[in-house]
């Protein structure tokens, strides 16, 4: 029997959100005649607002989320969407949002798991950054100004034009924003050798809630060390990055080895534990785990498939391979040389002979709705617990799922804690990124999903770091925390805060209260300020 009120709920609800929406429309009419007389150049700023009426509205939404969970019919959309060409349209739509009580998120390449950077539960405005993206390599002094709109494939390639034993520790997807990506630390395949993005970012320019432009010096260090690491969406909007650049080798080699559970991919695996944070920190070498069609018809076996990059030439690489990890079994015919800028390619998945001009392109097809987790691994996981991974990667779910091993050490080791936001440095052996992927787009399909990758996240806890058990703030997990709606108390924040910063989070909150007191640039899971009445209860 129905509760008495069952079925009015769900009208009185969509009623209360059309009124919602129907006084936001008046709103968003007086912030759009803001916009125009705020910019300094009304012709200007008329060129990059687009709202629903516009026939470009669509496609300049769509064109930068890279998961279709976040663009389904019922997914709240802007009510305006602001593509700034100039600081001044940044410092307008602070400006008149502020001043007509609008929410703005603020976009620069659209990875953002779980669509925080363009998504939003109240009416609010996306400050879509794709046009502020230009890259500047001063080559002599060994530095870049990149605009945060400016993807990391943008940036590589870039480099590569002024210096091909030049290079940068970011990312390996290609079509990340910067913006988003050095915010919240941001690796690749060098993090061994030269720790993270954020590790190698030297000034900032970035616009506050009062519209102001500031850099390093005008900023001050806490803001500084708060944004090489909090997370995007707390403190401000980051125009641009001041990175310094990195020596390369003119020749490095890559390679890929690939076995499964019948050639011994347990005992492998296990072992790689052991030695991928000790080897010499030139070598990289991460474990992708899939699941994939056996050789025995209609049964599906784990592949573990050990992809590396080491800092130097094949004749190197092999005896220190036969020394640290002989187990793998690495041949010279697993191995190819290339230029640095060409194993960007190669870890991206693009085939042989791929022009660099693809590092241009700011999408690829991702296609795949998906959900994400992570973890931290501080002592090496027994047979057995990767023997229980193995069955649930047998469920018809996982088919499409994977998990990525990403190795620590050397470099990760020396800096501390407390250098930037991002904490988990030294101790950490390896990360643990997991994934799944489903193509059916009803509701159904993704409640399946999404629930195996939970049932997995919680069989891995008794494996994983603990007190408290880590995660990173750019694979954003809204399983683990959130904020509440309106105010949020520290010791909600603290949730989530703890796994993602750990100690640097009552830093972080710190710096809030400083610079945005009144929690203007804010999300589900930004950094909230203190406020008075929570000091006095003890939060």
């Amino acid at each position: 029997m129905k509760p008495v009120g069952s079925s009015v709920f769900p009208f009185a609800f969509a009623l209360l959100l059309s009124f919602s929406w129907a006084t936001s429309a008046h709103t968003h009419e007086n912030f759009l005649q803001c916009l125009t007389l705020g910019s300094g150049n009304s012709s200007t700023i008329s060129e990059v607002i687009y709202t629903p009426s516009n026939s470009s509205y669509s496609s300049v939404l769509q064109f930068s989320i890279q998961n279709p969970r976040f663009s389904t019919p019922a997914t709240p959309k802007p009510l305006v969407i602001v593509t700034p060409s100039h600081v001044s349209h940044i410092q307008a739509a602070i400006n008149c949002s502020r001043t007509h009580g609008m929410q703005v998120r603020v976009r620069s390449g659209g990875h953002d798991y779980e669509g925080l950077s363009y998504v939003s539960d109240v009416p609010f405005v996306l400050i879509d950054l794709i046009d502020l993206r230009s890259v500047s390599v001063d080559a002599k002094n060994s530095t870049a100004w990149v605009q945060s709109g400016a993807t990391i494939g943008e940036v590589y390639y870039r480099i590569a034009e002024k210096n091909r034993t030049l290079g940068f520790p970011g990312g390996i997807a290609t079509t990340l924003g910067v913006g988003g990506h050095f915010s919240g630390g941001g690796y690749g395949t060098m993090l061994r050798k030269y720790g993270l993005a954020a590790d190698n970012i030297i000034d900032a320019q970035l616009v506050d809630v009062k519209g102001r432009i500031l850099d390093r010096g005008s900023m001050g260090e806490d803001l500084f060390w708060a944004i090489r690491g909090g997370g995007g969406g707390s403190f401000g909007i980051i125009l641009a990055w001041k990175i310094k650049l990195v020596h390369v080798p003119s020749t490095v080699t890559v390679f890929t080895v690939s076995r499964n559970l019948e050639q011994n991919a347990t005992k492998l695996v296990h072992r790689w534990q052991y030695v991928a944070a000790k080897l010499h920190e030139d070598l990289f070498i991460r474990v992708n785990l899939t699941s994939v069609n056996s050789s025995q018809e209609g049964k599906r076996t784990i592949q573990a498939s050990f992809n590396s990059l080491y800092l130097g030439r094949i004749d190197k690489l092999l005896p220190m391979m036969q020394q640290s990890f002989p187990e793998l079994g690495l041949m010279r015919e697993d191995c190819i040389e290339k230029s640095w800028i060409e194993s960007i390619l190669y870890f991206e998945g693009f085939p042989s002979g791929e022009s660099l001009n693809v590092l241009l392109k700011r999408t690829l097809l991702i296609g795949a709705p998906f959900k994400a987790k992570s973890d931290y691994v501080q002592e090496p996981i027994p047979e057995l617990g990767l023997e229980g991974i193995w069955k649930r990667f047998s469920e018809k779910e996982a088919e499409s799922a994977l998990i990525l091993l990403t190795p620590y050490g050397g470099r990760m080791s020396e800096i501390a804690e407390s250098a930037t936001p991002f904490p988990h440095r030294a101790g950490t052996i390896y990360k643990i990124q997991y994934v799944v992927y489903w193509e059916e787009e009803e509701t159904a399909a993704s409640k399946r999903h999404i629930s195996w990758i939970r049932r997995l996240y919680s069989y891995m806890a008794p494996y994983v770091s603990k007190s408290p058990r880590g995660a990173y703030v750019n694979y954003r997990d809204l399983d683990i925390g959130t904020n509440g709606k309106g105010n949020t108390s520290y010791r909600r924040a603290r949730i989530w805060g703890n796994k993602y910063f750990k100690s640097n989070f009552d830093r972080l909150v710190h710096v809030k209260t400083v610079v945005d007191p009144a929690n203007f640039f804010k999300n589900k899971q930004s950094i909230p300020p203190f406020s008075s009445g929570w000091k006095k209860r003890g939060a």
